[in-house]
């Protein structure tokens, strides 16, 4: 099997890269109006935590979300440690709007969710995307690294370029810190888990250089039989102060998943539905111990500059180098036989390789006319990926069938294993970016506006081998496309702050007409009305978001199937509401609470899918948490945490033939601070979480031949120490 390995980039290309991806980032942001003295306060704790160069996820501007006119989601730090999430999936379960996990729990991978019923593959770390060849090979952030998650709601592409219309997740990064603070922890729990994490900063000999370290090692059992899961992180970051105007970040993160569980479905039938001959368990597994493999390698090389120029203009310029590789050996199913219980197999193995680069360079001023207070901020961002991906399928169900309701996981042969197909491809990306956007305050009024244009290309080259016939092909996206989005939002008295907002999305399509014509990209607006409440002493907050997106120019059949042709008149339709509130009730107990209502709908197709609803979007989804720390007696410096989580039904099928269930998890936490029982023991902390602790069987499906279990109880135990 031959393979086009990209050559990695020399130093003098990376320096070429960086010097001809244009000017520079931006930011600083500060309140003009007196009345926004708190959340200006609050603002610079957040970026005291976050670190100098940390730009709010909306705006690429330290404005806070209670100030910004679109729908946006935090989860903190202490949220994160509290739940004990062990992946981005994990760390939005609570987040209104996105439903986490749509291959279940069985599979680690991957991050795959969706927002606002729109499917992302992709997130952003530290501002930056993270690039991901469309195959097998995304890179992951694992939460020990990740300071806090923010979810931008609605079409992101003014800022970021191309994005699914649903919106976006930014993965903020651990910064450095000036106190010296070490926090190590081990962990046991469900599934043989052995983990431990280190977490060290403070200064390295001199108050202008400090650093972070992050570490980690995990190894568990996987919930389907046979399987297992094991990580390794590496993530040290250094901040140089080089002048009081002047601040050099360089960070590194390294992750090596030597074992990431399964990837393989399940049918409909023996589990979201009755079958005959039995139902199947949460850790039914259809694939081959033997043919079951996935070790990924990711490096991130990143560094950022930010310089304040004086008279309230600063420059930041984001940059990242991406290396990554993953080889995979898996199966998959066919349909369910007519005995009602065998499903034959194709057995398939990818081996790819992504080298990257990702620019991000903006330049902001602060400019007062009058009393329009005006935060600009001009921006040019540059990102190229090379991925090769090797291919290698049966394609003629050899691979042998199995027992679905009595699984022989060690039936295959990798020596005897006959690969009837081969696909060797070469893809190369590249995305050029410039923007604009001036966000003003007037009092209590903050509008914001900006556009942006974009140049994407893609070439893919294709060595196939079908059998005995060999074929070449090349294709090619070269699009364009300009974006823009407004907004308003206005600070009435009592806390409340009414806003409206207009934004729009592209993403690139491949392919041409049966004309010969090359394709658009598929765009998508939003409309977005709401309210956000900020209670005057910062213990209440909540938004309320209506919203309305049209997604345009997806592919459809021809219907006079010219050829295999399509057409590109698709259209989709995704409308509801979200709510989300945190109450701070007294200094011992909290609440937070979400709910969204969803309706999509495939407004414009030329079959059958018109007026049906697409796969993996409940209709409903709503969640609480509550936390609660005793102060006296015998249980004083224990914190009771619990959250219950609500995923309304969904459609099984793209035709809408039937439903996968909806239901309710109970999750809950307790920490206990071990120096109230004894002061010897100050630092040290105990940590006991649980999710789904009642064990509910639950399912995911995109079709009545692939479905998921959901995942099952899973308990863990951690002792962490701080010194």
């Amino acid at each position: 099997m031959s393979h086009h390995l990209p050559s990695k980039p020399t130093l003098l290309a990376i320096l070429v890269s960086v010097l001809c991806a244009p000017p520079l980032y931006a930011a600083d942001n500060t309140a003009a109006d007196n009345s926004a003295d708190q959340s200006a306060a609050t603002s610079d704790e957040t970026v005291e935590v976050l670190g100098q160069t940390y730009r709010n996820t909306a705006t690429k501007t330290k404005l806070t979300p209670e100030e910004t006119p679109q729908a946006i989601s935090v989860v903190d730090s202490e949220t994160l440690e509290q739940r004990g999430v062990s992946s981005v999936s994990e760390a939005l379960r609570y987040v209104p709007g996105v439903n986490t996990e749509l291959r279940g729990g069985a599979v680690s991978r991957l991050d795959l969710f969706n927002i606002r019923g729109f499917d992302n593959y992709q997130n952003s770390y530290d501002g930056l995307l993270l690039q991901y060849n469309g195959w097998n090979l995304q890179p992951q952030i694992d939460p020990i690294a990740i300071e806090q998650v923010e979810v931008f709601k609605g079409p992101t592409s003014v800022l970021y370029g191309s994005m699914p219309p649903g919106g976006m997740v930014n993965l903020i990064a651990k910064a450095p810190r000036h106190e010296a603070i070490t926090d190590v922890s081990v962990a046991t729990g469900t599934g043989n888990l052995k983990e431990t994490t280190l977490d060290s900063s403070g200064e390295l000999g001199n108050p202008d250089v400090t650093y972070r370290l992050v570490g980690l090692a995990r190894q568990k059992d996987g919930q389907a039989n046979t399987s297992e899961q094991e990580r390794y992180v590496f993530a040290p970051s250094v901040d140089w102060q080089v002048t009081d105007k002047t601040l050099v970040n360089v960070n590194l993160y390294y992750q090596k998943d030597p074992a990431m569980g399964i990837y393989t479905t399940v049918p409909a039938s023996g589990s979201v539905y009755s079958n005959a001959h039995g139902d199947m368990s949460a850790d039914t597994f259809l694939g081959d111990k033997n043919w079951n493999h996935y070790d990924k390698d990711v490096t991130l090389v990143g560094y950022k500059i930010n310089h304040e120029f004086g008279n309230g203009w600063a420059f930041l310029q984001n940059a990242r180098l991406f290396d990554g590789s993953a080889y995979q050996r898996n199966t998959y199913n066919a349909a369910l036989n007519s005995d009602g219980r065998t499903v034959n197999r194709n057995a398939y193995m990818t081996d790819e390789e992504s080298h990257g680069i990702v620019v991000d360079n903006q330049l902001s001023g602060l400019v007062t006319l009058g009393q329009w207070q005006h935060n600009l901020l001009l921006g040019v961002d540059y990102q190229r990926l090379h991925s090769t991906v090797g291919y290698l399928d049966t394609i003629d169900y050899s691979a042998g069938s199995i027992d679905i309701f009595n699984p022989n996981n060690s039936q295959l042969d990798g020596d005897n294993l006959t690969f009837n197909y081969q696909d060797d491809e070469d893809i190369r990306q590249s995305q050029t970016g410039f923007y604009l956007q001036d966000q003003l305050r007037f009092d209590r009024l903050v509008l914001i506006a900006g556009g942006r244009f974009d140049l994407y290309r893609a070439d893919t080259d294709s060595d196939t081998l079908y059998y005995s016939t060999a074929s070449t092909t090349h294709s090619r996206i070269d699009q364009q496309q300009f974006t823009w989005r407004s907004g308003a939002l206005y600070e009435l008295g009592g806390g409340f702050s009414p806003y409206v907002s207009y934004a729009e999305s592209f993403e690139p399509v491949a392919g041409i007409d049966k004309h010969g014509d090359a394709f658009k990209p598929s765009t998508a607006k939003q409309w977005e009305g709401g309210v956000k409440y900020l209670s005057g002493d910062g213990s209440k907050t909540a938004t309320l978001a209506a919203f309305h997106i049209t997604k345009e120019n997806s592919l459809v059949t021809d219907p006079d199937n010219v050829y295999g042709a399509k057409l590109q008149t698709g259209e989709t339709v995704s409308k509801g509401i979200e709510l989300e509130g945190r109450w701070d009730v007294t200094d011992q107990f909290n609440l937070a609470a979400n709910y969204t209502r969803l309706h999509m709908e495939i407004t414009r197709d030329t079959t059958a899918l018109q007026g049906k609803t697409p796969v993996w979007v409940p209709n409903q989804t709503a969640s609480l948490w509550a936390n609660y720390r005793f102060e006296r007696g015998l249980v004083q410096g224990v914190t009771l945490g619990s959250g219950l989580r609500y995923v309304g039904e969904a459609e099984i099928d793209a035709m809408n033939t039937g439903k996968v269930p909806d239901y309710v998890l109970l999750d809950a936490s307790v920490r206990y601070d071990l120096s109230y029982l004894n002061s010897k023991l100050k630092g040290a902390e105990a940590v006991l979480t649980a999710t789904n602790l009642f064990d509910k069987e639950y399912y995911s499906c995109y079709d009545t031949s692939n479905c998921w279990f959901g995942a099952e109880r899973n308990i863990e135990a951690r002792l962490k120490y701080r010194f």
